[in-house]
């Protein structure tokens, strides 16, 4: 089967896409540089596949070793690119740090595909390319705002500079993915989201607290113009992620794409509010969060959620899972990993 690398592929979505990618056949190769994330990942992959994918630990800020990296592996039919820095307040701190591993990153990679008689790539992009969007829910043709942080700007960026680069390159295919709120974990518990430090995404903090190693969940104001006044999120779940990844790899694979540029918002098409989800935890759990309301954090849309006609449609790929099954699995990831 093709062989595709897998960029970040020891993080939280990363991980799942290549379970997905093995259950299909294909032959996977990550590149990690284990800043984010725990070569122990390997070992939940493999118990769930059955296999273990090859693993090059690689900084992909280091030219020289991405050049070798592709002369090493020729063969490779697809990448999807998912390493990168990915949070919000740090990117604000560390505005240079971003652009360094975001965006010089993306070119080390593309110039290599530049070289190949034909290459398919997958990118990791987000719904934060929107922003506070002027109508709901969010289509592809909504327009890209000024970015609200460094690292939301690293995403706009990133999306340009394929768009350009595949403008000039027909035998690149491209497709930037726009993810929503990816949440919960794989069933089997074998892999999940283990931010490192404080989490800085919801259902962790949300998982953490329970497990009692943080005091209390703060929900970031409650009077916002929503129905319970909280900020309302499109949570979809990583593995119903996670095979978009490869319904979109094959799309391009099998020539079925209709430019060698697209974009596609990956969400569930459903809005939940912060504290409908403290409700989905409480309920498949069986546990009180302690929880309490804490005045507004800057940056903060009120809502988002996908408009998921066009990945339904063209993709051929909609969600499965719903919320209480996204809280059931991140709790047992969760019990397992503080067990």
């Amino acid at each position: 089967m093709d062989k595709i690398l897998v960029t970040g592929g020891l993080g939280f979505i990363g991980s799942h896409t290549v379970v997905e990618l093995q259950n299909e056949g294909y032959e996977v190769v990550i590149i990690d540089d284990l800043s984010n994330s725990s070569e122990n990942v390997l070992q939940g992959i493999t118990a769930i596949t059955g296999k273990t994918p090859i693993f090059e630990k690689l900084d992909l800020k280091d030219k020289a070793g991405v050049e070798a990296f592709f002369a090493k592996y020729s063969d490779l039919k697809g990448v999807i690119h998912f390493a990168a820095s990915k949070a919000v307040g740090e990117s604000v701190q560390e505005p240079l740090l971003y652009y360094e591993n975001n965006i010089g990153t993306l070119v080390y990679i593309l110039k290599e595909l530049k070289k190949l008689p034909e290459a398919s790539f997958i990118f990791s992009s987000s719904c934060t390319v929107y922003g506070q969007a002027d109508e709901l829910p969010i289509t592809e043709n909504a327009p890209v705002k000024q970015a609200e942080s460094p690292y939301g700007n690293t995403k706009q960026i990133g999306e340009e500079i394929i768009r350009d680069t595949c403008k000039v390159t027909p035998s690149l295919k491209a497709i930037a993915l726009r993810y929503f709120n990816p949440v919960g974990a794989h069933e089997s518990a074998n892999i999940g989201e283990l931010p490192i430090g404080v989490p800085q995404n919801l259902v962790p903090f949300i998982t953490q607290t329970a497990i009692g190693l943080r005091e209390k969940l703060s929900v970031f104001g409650d009077d916002y113009p929503t129905p319970d006044g909280t900020c309302i999120r499109d949570y979809i779940h990583v593995v119903d992620l996670a095979k978009a990844h490869v319904v979109a790899l094959q799309r391009l694979l099998g020539n079925k794409n209709k430019s060698n540029y697209e974009t596609f918002n990956l969400g569930t098409g459903k809005g939940s509010s912060v504290l409908e989800v403290v409700k989905a935890f409480e309920k498949v759990s069986g546990e009180k969060l302690n929880y309490q309301i804490v005045g507004r954090r800057e940056g903060d849309i009120i809502s988002a959620y996908a408009d998921t006609q066009k990945a339904n449609n063209e993709l051929g790929w909609k969600t499965k899972l719903s919320l209480d099954d996204a809280m059931r699995s991140a709790w047992k990831w969760e019990q397992k990993v503080r067990g």
